[in-house]
């Protein structure tokens, strides 16, 4: 199964952009820092992820601030122009200061 949740904040969010289509698109990069068990030790995790919206989402996200934290669901593929992923996003829910990640950027 290729579903991914990540807790990030938006570093940085291009202008509204359309595929040949017409679909609304997106692209963001994102953020996430926390602290993570592994192996028993407490672990500083840091990534910077490409993403991308397209439809309604990216319409809406448009309008996100940057450096709030959001949790992203989506998946991942291969980037068509260079090496890595892409984080291809399917919805997004603002953080309740709750549910706040230990060390968000």
């Amino acid at each position: 199964m290729n579903h991914v949740e990540l807790t990030a904040g938006i570093a940085e969010l291009s202008p509204l952009r359309y595929t040949p289509a017409g679909i609304p698109a997106i692209n963001f990069i994102l953020e996430h820092a926390s602290e993570m068990l592994e192996a028993g030790v407490n672990r500083q995790v840091k990534l910077t992820i490409r993403a991308v919206a397209f439809g309604t989402l990216a319409e809406q996200a448009v309008k996100l601030p940057l450096s709030k934290s959001f949790r992203f669901t989506g998946f991942l593929i291969n980037a068509r122009t260079s090496k890595g992923v892409v984080f291809h996003l399917q919805a997004l829910h603002p953080i309740l200061q709750a549910e706040q990640v230990l060390n968000p950027i």
